[in-house]
């Protein structure tokens, strides 16, 4: 894959993908860990989905929120960048969640325009979560967007937003 820009031009391989997913698969299994809103082996089904979406060009934005009781607590949103050659590769971690009662983690997927139901249909058999449509508003507009991090790997990147009360 490759992406041209005016006065750039970055390109990814499913390795580079693959080395940006490694650090999400960390952060989110030290979101599991710390919050104990999830198992471990939960999260790695839900970064695996995150993963094949995409290395297929499907995954735009990942959201995670933890709830304690229904309310919002933290969350933490990824971005995807394909042309990613001025992020700097940073060390997955500095989510650990709180536990609380009650807790829920709720992931949203974003996805490409190019995601559509043919592309639905023939990634179903890949992904180990059924996803469901949803209208969740993933604004955190009650919590304060802190410090994130970037990964990338050549032209393909994660931009991590972090989000607490």
């Amino acid at each position: 894959m490759s992406y041209t820009s005016e006065t750039r031009s970055y390109s990814y391989t499913f390795a580079d993908i693959k080395t940006v997913m490694r650090r999400f698969t960390a952060d989110l299994v030290m979101i599991a860990q710390s919050s104990g809103a999830i198992t471990e082996a939960t999260a790695r089904d839900y970064a695996y989905d995150v993963e094949e979406l995409a290395k297929e060009g499907y995954l735009e934005k990942v959201d995670l929120t933890l709830f304690s009781a229904g309310v919002e607590i933290c969350a933490t949103q990824y971005v995807v960048n394909t042309s990613a050659g001025d992020l700097s590769m940073s060390r997955p971690g500095g989510v650990l969640w709180p536990r609380v009662a009650d807790p829920h983690l709720r992931i949203v997927l974003s996805y490409t325009n190019t995601y559509d139901a043919d592309a639905r249909e023939a990634m179903k058999r890949n992904l180990k979560v059924n996803w469901t449509p949803t209208d969740a508003d993933t604004s955190h507009a009650r919590l304060i967007q802190k410090s994130g991090r970037s990964y990338a790997s050549n032209g393909w990147g994660m931009q991590r937003r972090d989000y607490a009360a």
